[in-house]
């Protein structure tokens, strides 16, 4: 075959007069993008991480200025805080920190070693289910209608804290879900007021709720099963 002829073929082959070959659009394009570096990202890798909700528990010395070194950090490190609440445990000078936050992975356990890092922190640890968890909300609502508000309180468990002609007042105590559902059924009767308390929680069992913890223990004594005997022995000889 002369030069002429295979010149030929090739232009019948690609009437464009380019390379031989599929044309580009009907060759596959690989998904996703490069980077700078020019690698190509997978479009699933480079997807957002997924979120959940943590409760993370955090035992600190007592003393003021503690909340604050805790609100700061959060706040420097912008970390998505649901929920604080803060009380005294059974050692005296002692509290515990509760805190619900919905982060990463990475969030969370970066939410615990910078939780660490505090001076007043004494141990921090999330809390796994299952846990025992419970909030508590009060709502104060309209009271047009007091013997439906009644019945919703009755259903919820709950508490009738103020009744009076144009407004009543509700607690209800339990588990996220169950606070969720009450607070759903007040808003028939028009919610005036709300404060809720957020999540604490403690570990079921023997578990310590953070890691390490020893809880503080009985300052009364041990009853003695044989004193009681021995006193009466001895009244009775006394006789």
């Amino acid at each position: 075959m002369s030069g002429e002829d295979a010149t030929d073929d090739q232009s019948a082959q690609n009437p464009s007069g380019g390379m031989p070959g599929t044309a580009p659009d009907d060759r596959p394009h690989p998904d996703g993008r490069r980077n700078e570096q020019g690698i190509r990202i997978d479009p699933e890798a480079e997807a957002e991480p997924r979120r959940r909700t943590a409760v993370v528990s955090a035992l600190v010395e007592h003393e003021p200025g503690v909340l604050s070194r805790v609100s700061g950090l959060f706040s420097r490190r912008r970390f998505n805080i649901e929920s604080l609440t803060v009380g005294p445990t059974t050692v005296d000078g002692h509290a515990r920190i509760t805190l619900v936050v919905e982060e990463t992975e990475s969030g969370i356990d970066q939410v615990e070693k910078q939780l660490a890092k505090l001076k007043p922190v004494i141990q921090v640890g999330e809390v796994d289910d299952p846990a025992v968890r419970a909030e508590l909300v009060l709502l104060k609502v309209r009271g047009d209608r007091p013997d439906e508000v009644h019945a919703i309180t009755q259903m919820y468990e709950g508490q009738t804290l103020d009744a009076g002609p144009r407004t009543i007042t509700v607690q209800i105590t339990g588990d996220e879900q169950k606070i969720d559902d009450a607070v759903d059924a007040f808003r028939q009767f028009g919610i005036i007021e709300i404060a809720r308390t957020g999540q604490t929680a403690l570990a079921r069992g023997d578990t310590p709720t953070t890691p390490g913890e020893e809880p503080g223990h009985s300052t009364q004594p041990p009853e003695d099963p044989h004193g009681a005997e021995d006193s009466e022995t001895t009244d009775t000889t006394e006789n």
